[in-house]
């Protein structure tokens, strides 16, 4: 948990961090760590985490880290790849990606 919140310290975000992770299960077959993963997602959505999950899902290596952000009093869903560290989804929450 302390690193997950040096990760918001270094951000600039204040982000109270999801006490626990769906999908923990999977965590095993990540190459991407959590904290990496929050960070990425910060970056590309600045705003509070409001929850997370690692989810086998299509696209990308079938393995996403989703976080549900609030931004600008909105909610959106980002998805970053569990083993690339990529971003795959970066949208707002109810709304299909293009």
């Amino acid at each position: 948990m302390l690193g997950l919140l040096s990760v918001a310290a270094v951000s600039g975000t204040a982000v109270a961090a999801p006490a626990k992770m769906k999908g923990s299960q999977y965590a095993a077959q990540a190459k991407v760590s959590l904290s990496m993963a929050r960070q990425t997602a910060l970056k590309v959505r600045p705003g509070a985490i409001t929850d997370q999950e690692l989810e086998k899902e299509k696209g990308g290596s079938g393995l996403r880290y989703s976080f549900d952000i609030t931004s600008h009093g909105k909610p959106y869903e980002v998805g970053v790849d569990a083993r690339t560290g990529a971003v795959l989804e970066n949208v707002a929450e109810g709304k299909n990606p293009d």
